[in-house]
């Protein structure tokens, strides 16, 4: 019996968009939600730069429950969550910069309203 390729283990996310809707995605471990997020059409997130985190065009709200799991931002990071359209929040991070772990499984991120 041949042996396929490994399996890519997925993990639960929500977006919740400002109209109410909400979009749960499963999302490969390793995986930034910005990436998941562009790939499946989440309004609201674009990535305009890639990921490399100089457009602040995928600014997501963490829920708070989920703040604490989901890190800190770096200092550049700061920066540029500092000149989001739709105004920072106490827990506003840059979707690129979260990567899908086993311990944010269900984690469940705002979309502003731009």
């Amino acid at each position: 019996m041949s042996e396929g390729p490994p399996m890519t283990l997925t993990r639960k996310a929500t977006w919740k968009l400002a109209d109410g809707r909400a979009i749960t995605l499963d999302v490969p471990e390793g995986q930034s939600l910005m990436e998941a997020a562009t790939r499946h059409g989440v309004p609201g997130i674009i990535g305009e730069c890639g990921g490399s985190m100089s457009c602040a065009t995928c600014h997501v709200v963490v829920a708070p429950d989920w703040a604490e799991r989901a890190g800190t931002p770096s200092a550049f990071e700061e920066d540029m969550l500092d000149i989001t359209e739709a105004g920072r929040q106490p827990t506003s991070r840059l979707s690129c910069q979260i990567r899908m772990t086993a311990a944010l499984d269900g984690i469940v991120l705002s979309v502003p309203e731009a």
